[in-house]
């Protein structure tokens, strides 16, 4: 596969390699340099690092990749379709996550496919919210606000994919998470769910239906949004540190009305880290 070397955009910049294992177990670390630029340091110019680096990395000519969404995912998918147009990967096809990848791959001439259960994925990136170190299990779906966007297809791709690469910046990485967890109810009832979250993590959590648009509030407020699927979302916003989020999936799964949430763990899987000094990390498990 054909890299940016090969272009004029030749560049220096640091990687550090973290293999990420289990409690108890020793870790490897090494550095290496690939063709990235470090010259630059807001956020957006960091995560175009990022991108390029995932692509080239991991994607060869005639597989199959999920397209992911986010900032970082967007500046991959426009640095694909240039590679395509120029030549240095054939035959790629993408299956979008979202309908703003399956924008933006079709404007960059990336040639598209539709998920299905069947589907095979050779490869899958995205961005994440939030990525605990140990674990790599990651938070996706917190800043969704459009009904044709969608938490199942988003993490049904990912887990069909053979391998999969997270992008997110350095601050999205930690030990001790924070924030809020999204989590798809049936809307028939979901006040008897969201009643029965709210005990789950009491004391600890409050869960808002999440509004489409307009006032927020608990309830939703005056338009609460509906999945494409006819799902109402709520946001579990904890008030302490997350200890585990394999064990806060384990338990949202055994409540009644559920149908999915934003926690993911998927294995193998990659975090490559957009450092603020202008360095990747990368993190493999």
């Amino acid at each position: 596969m054909a890299s940016l070397a090969t272009s004029t955009l030749v560049y220096s910049t640091p990687v550090r390699i973290k293999t990420s294992s289990k409690p108890g177990s020793s870790s490897r670390n090494c550095k290496k340099t690939v063709p990235f630029p470090v010259t630059r340091a807001d956020s957006s110019s960091l995560l175009l690092d990022a991108a390029k680096y995932t692509v080239d990395k991991h994607i060869q000519s005639g597989m199959v990749v999920g397209l992911g969404s986010g900032q970082a995912s967007g500046m991959a998918i426009q640095y694909l379709g240039r590679l395509l147009r120029a030549g240095a990967l054939k035959d790629v096809v993408g299956v979008p996550m979202s309908v703003t990848s399956a924008s933006e791959a079709a404007k960059a001439g990336i040639p598209l496919d539709v998920y299905q259960d069947s589907s095979q994925i050779d490869f899958a990136f995205d961005d994440a919210d939030i990525i605990e170190e140990e674990t790599l299990a990651a938070i996706i779906g917190r800043q969704k606000s459009q009904a044709d966007e969608s938490i199942i297809q988003e993490k049904s791709i990912l887990s069909a994919a053979k391998k999969l690469v997270f992008m997110i910046t350095g601050n999205k990485y930690m030990g001790s998470l924070e924030g809020s967890i999204p989590v798809l109810v049936q809307a028939l009832n979901w006040m008897e769910t969201a009643e029965e979250i709210d005990d789950l993590f009491l004391g600890d959590a409050e869960v808002w239906r999440r509004s489409s648009i307009g006032q927020v509030d608990p309830m939703g407020g005056d338009f609460p949004l509906i999945t494409r699927e006819g799902h109402n979302v709520l946001d579990v916003i904890f008030t302490s540190p997350i200890q585990s989020l394999a064990e806060v999936a384990e338990s949202l799964d055994k409540v009644d009305g559920v149908v999915d949430h934003g926690v993911i763990s998927k294995l193998p899987c990659t975090v490559v880290i957009a450092a603020e000094s202008g360095g990747l990390n990368i993190v493999d498990r």
